[in-house]
């Protein structure tokens, strides 16, 4: 058989160890790479031969990349790719016949029925990360993949039926995917990837199919009051039950987490090393979700009071002259640097800034207007835009100019005093400057240790 692989990523190299030596291969990719596997009789390579506009895969207009997958007997497509792939092949063409994806093929295969899948804007990582581990602690086989941990199909043939399976699940990946968990989470959702989907309700729609295709046995848990993740919930023809909010686990007046009628304590939030009210959401997302599979309320409390969080995600880094660093890079939205800014009390000194992909800043500049902002370090093309509207509105605490992360911890650092934090939250993404979130907030880090 004749495999056509679109992407060389994490998903195309697990599809490739997936089906294995013995069929022959075309592998196509929007850049080089030097992971490619050797080319050989067996093994055919194609790649854009040239730089790729900074940005989401999926932009390039040269798709000569592209020719011959058609020919192939079975095509698996990285998510991102595809709408490369409908700008060459109409919707009723028979390439989509043969084409699939690591998602269709897991939930295609995998022996259980036990599946948590999660999404939204923000959250995904850490949520479906303590899903994880509050399902392990309550003695449960647990395998952790998706858009985070490992690729699917690197380990959908180790599932037993008995298993479970916890699945980030990226909007990218849920892209007209026909298949949904037994229990699907929808986090907040907020306009993001305007630069892959047309419009919000592209976006939405594909956020939808964690839900979408259930069947009256299988429930969905919704964020209660944001109106997206409410709108996706309604497609579901299984069990809905919001979380934040009655009978899902919620936040009581007394400062505990709380679940059902009965107000059953699992946690007191100062109990929790999670920082901020949005990660009280993702706990309670949690929380409501693992209630549905056991109540070992002990096993719950040990993983909620030690859990810290992921990288890059309000990471503590290190205090240099009563100041402290904070890496937030995984902020890529002007919604998520606000909220990291309200889960830190003290002054605040912001490195804000990245990549243009037409979003409003009006939410970031609304929150940096507060007193509490000492000043705001501005990095990369949006930099310029937040530094503009700061100034037409009065606001002069600015420093622009900085074309590495060194130069705009350093200018952090000069504009900020002893009980302050400095925080890396971009609210933007990385593409102009970095290739990637991780990299931007390696970089931040690198700074700051060099202080």
């Amino acid at each position: 058989m004749k495999i056509g692989i679109v992407g060389w990523g994490l998903e195309g190299q697990s599809a490739f160890r997936y089906f294995g030596p013995d069929n022959d291969y075309l592998i196509v990719n929007e850049a080089p790479r030097d992971d490619f596997p050797a080319q050989t009789d067996k093994i055919k390579v194609q790649f854009v031969d040239s730089p790729r506009p900074a940005g989401t895969t999926s932009n390039v207009t040269n798709l000569d990349y592209l020719k011959g997958i058609e020919d192939c007997d079975k095509i698996v497509y990285t998510p991102i790719a595809r709408k490369n792939l409908e700008t060459v092949f109409a919707e009723n063409d028979p390439f989509w016949s043969k084409a699939t994806t690591n998602q269709h093929i897991f939930f295609q295969t995998v022996k259980t029925k036990n599946i948590i899948g999660v999404t939204g804007t923000k959250g995904k990582g850490t949520t479906s990360t303590l899903i994880a581990k509050m399902l392990e602690a309550t003695g449960k086989k647990v395998h952790f993949g998706g858009n985070v941990g490992r690729a699917v199909l690197d380990f959908v043939n180790e599932v037993k039926a008995d298993d479970w399976v916890v699945l980030e699940l990226a909007n990218f990946q849920l892209y007209k995917l026909p298949f949904s968990p037994h229990i699907g989470v929808c986090l907040m959702i907020a306009p993001e990837h305007m630069d892959w989907h047309p419009d919000m309700d592209d976006y939405l729609q594909a956020k939808s199919n964690i839900f979408q295709h259930q069947t009256t046995d299988d429930i969905a848990i919704y964020l209660a009051g944001n109106t997206y993740s409410e709108q996706a919930a309604g497609t579901s023809a299984g069990i809905k039950i919001p979380y934040f909010a009655s009978p899902g686990a919620r936040v009581n007046e007394s400062g505990a987490v709380v679940i059902g009628e009965e107000e059953t304590e699992i946690i007191k939030t100062s109990d929790l090393k999670l920082l901020g009210h949005h990660n009280w959401q993702n706990v309670c997302a949690d929380v409501t979700a693992v209630w549905q599979v056991s109540q070992d309320v002990n096993a719950l409390k040990q993983v909620l009071a030690s859990f810290s969080g992921l990288p890059h995600r309000l990471e503590f880094v290190r205090e240099v002259g009563g100041v402290k660093y904070y890496d937030d890079s995984f902020g890529t939205t002007p919604e998520t640097a606000v909220v990291a800014l309200e889960a830190l009390v003290q002054p605040a000194v912001l490195i804000a800034g990245g990549f243009d992909r037409g979003i409003s800043v009006e939410p970031l500049i609304k929150e940096l207007l507060k007193d509490r902002v000492r000043h705001v370090v501005t990095i990369g093309q949006t930099g310029n835009k937040i530094a503009e509207e700061l100034k037409n509105k009065g606001f002069e605490r600015i420093t622009t100019g900085s074309q590495t992360m060194a130069q705009a911890v350093v200018a952090a650092a000069k504009a900020a005093q002893a009980g302050d934090v400095v925080l890396l939250s971009p609210a933007a993404a990385s593409f102009d400057m970095f290739p990637n979130f991780e990299v931007r907030g390696n970089e931040f880090k690198k700074a700051v240790s060099s202080l």
